[in-house]
């Protein structure tokens, strides 16, 4: 297994895997194989969502209310395997929303 390993755990019983599938090719696009070592699904139940990069919660549905928004999920898990890294526009519609 090669590091770091992003894992995005979903529950079948909502139907939530083509959210999951969807999240994970968006992560894969953006990040290069020396940014990120692997992106696994991991089916579940019970309403759980969650993204991790590592032993790191990037994004728990029940603590983060939902689901994220694309550019929120990139920002996140660049700034833990690649800080510093454009992410092109979706920087710019971050900085805009902040605004």
């Amino acid at each position: 297994m090669r590091e770091p390993r992003i894992e995005i755990a979903f529950c079948t019983q909502c139907r939530w895997n083509l959210r999951a599938l969807w999240y994970a090719g968006e992560l894969m696009q953006s990040f290069t194989h020396e940014e990120i070592g692997e992106v696994a699904l991991v089916p579940t139940t019970g309403g759980v969502f969650r993204i991790n990069v590592g032993d790191e919660m990037v994004w728990n549905r029940s603590r983060d209310g939902g689901f994220p928004e694309i550019a929120e999920l990139k920002r996140r898990v660049r700034d833990i395997v690649a800080p510093g890294k454009p992410l092109g526009h979706t920087d710019r519609a971050g900085a805009a929303s902040a605004d």
